[in-house]
């Protein structure tokens, strides 16, 4: 079976009820293996957290994140996010701008060699070695 890494924006797609960017996505994921990474899990946390998401709903993305694997912190992840972000310097030795957050989750994907799906695409373009599914325009 194949494996995919979601994004923070796919996956809460996925979780929400009428979400109609949901449908885009589905057939990416159908008959895969779901992953997202450890930052996902802490953004989602963060928006529950932000948001004073009643037990229920936390309850509710609990389940959500249970029914994925989540790809978690080590060593190797962070060499790759070292190799990424000096992968993304100019040669004015500025760097191209991406989320650190962003940054981490690619990092997973890069490391473990599976694509992102991601309705951010610009967010993730150019990033070396990373595969990206996305349906956004």
């Amino acid at each position: 079976m194949d494996v995919i890494l979601l994004d923070t924006n796919v996956f809460s797609y996925l979780l929400r009820q009428g979400d109609t960017r949901a449908s885009l996505y589905r057939p990416h994921i159908q008959d895969r293996v779901l992953m997202v990474s450890f930052i996902t899990v802490g953004e989602l946390y963060y928006w529950a957290e932000r948001r004073k998401w009643g037990p229920e709903r936390v309850r509710f993305l609990e389940e959500g994140i249970r029914a994925a694997s989540v790809v978690p912190y080590n060593l190797e992840i962070c060499k790759t996010y070292a190799k990424l972000k000096c992968g993304l310097m100019t040669p004015s030795g500025s760097h191209r701008l991406v989320g650190d957050n962003d940054l981490w989750i690619a990092a997973c994907a890069v490391r473990y060699g599976i694509p992102l799906v991601t309705h951010n695409r610009h967010h993730f373009e150019g990033i070396p070695g990373l595969k990206i599914i996305s349906e956004a325009p």
